[in-house]
């Protein structure tokens, strides 16, 4: 048998809560008990690769905190939390935003600019999208308004796809026609590149968003956080959001996913009253 195709032992639940444990401190990603298997394939799958056969000197290995072992837990990491994604995968949320932007310009002075955070932006789908909502309304006004989108993620190779901006068909089937005409060109492979001009207003960076508190961020008009809570325990969840409202302008938008939290309450935030998102207006 080639080591290629080397079978492990299925991963003790001693040290499946060892490795769930390294993560949740690092990252604050908590792996439910299902996602135990989706952990021991892919260390099983990266062992085969560097030729180790013991769990044991794998961990020691992810676990050092020199360039070697900050190195490999990336790449482990990498492999845990990429995930593919769609164009407004959740048409209500975005529609809200758009809603929000128009009636938000125009309470504005005209050459003021409007600042969008998109948090856990994967491959770049989410923040595109974003500027494609504000790029309409900007154009829409008629005024001189500069926007800008600030896009993080944990993955490498996530920001790498991000910032290339080239996608598959699959990836487009939730865009009108009138959309993916106005925001792509086709290539010669059938992939669809994002026009230069909305790339530009894009900004991809590495963060972790269990680190928020650090991260250099102005105050921003929309914070758009979907499907990112969900990793997190109950009270993570709790502190990530009240560090998203602190980063919020007064009469700023919070967008979460529905139902990632449901007991989180803030002083200086209103819900929406919406059944289709889950949004937040900072009034305070």
């Amino acid at each position: 048998m080639s080591w290629s195709f080397k079978k492990f032992d299925v991963l003790p639940e001693g040290k499946f809560l060892l490795w769930e444990k390294l993560l949740e401190l690092r990252t604050g990603i908590q792996l439910a008990p299902q996602q135990k298997i989706l952990l021991q394939t892919q260390i099983a799958i990266r062992m085969r690769e560097l030729n180790i056969s013991s769990y044991d000197e794998y961990y020691e290995q992810v676990k050092r905190n020199d360039k070697s072992g900050l190195v490999e837990w990336q790449v482990l990491v990498d492999r845990l939390v990429v995930k593919e994604t769609t164009f407004f995968r959740h048409r209500p949320s975005l529609e809200y935003v758009r809603q929000h932007l128009k009636n938000t310009i125009s309470q504005r002075d005209a050459e003021d600019s409007f600042d969008i955070w998109s948090v856990g932006c994967s491959t770049g789908e989410e923040p595109y999208g974003l500027a494609m909502i504000a790029n309409d309304c900007m154009e829409e006004s008629q005024e001189r308004f500069y926007f800008g989108v600030t896009a993080i993620d944990v993955s490498l190779p996530a920001l790498s796809v991000a910032r290339r901006g080239i996608y598959k068909k699959r990836s487009m089937s939730f865009l009108t026609d009138v959309e993916r005409e106005k925001y792509f060109l086709k290539q010669s492979d059938g992939q669809f590149e994002v026009v230069s001009q909305l790339k530009k207003r894009v900004c991809f960076s590495q963060a972790n968003i269990n680190s928020l508190s650090v991260a250099p961020i102005q105050k921003m008009d929309v914070i758009y956080c979907q499907n990112v809570l969900i990793y997190f325990r109950r009270w993570r969840r709790r502190e990530i959001l009240n560090q998203l409202v602190e980063r919020l302008k007064l009469g700023g938008l919070l967008i979460i996913g529905l139902g990632e939290t449901t007991d989180w309450r803030h002083l200086e935030v209103q819900r929406v009253d919406n059944d289709e998102v889950q949004a937040y207006i900072k009034s305070v």
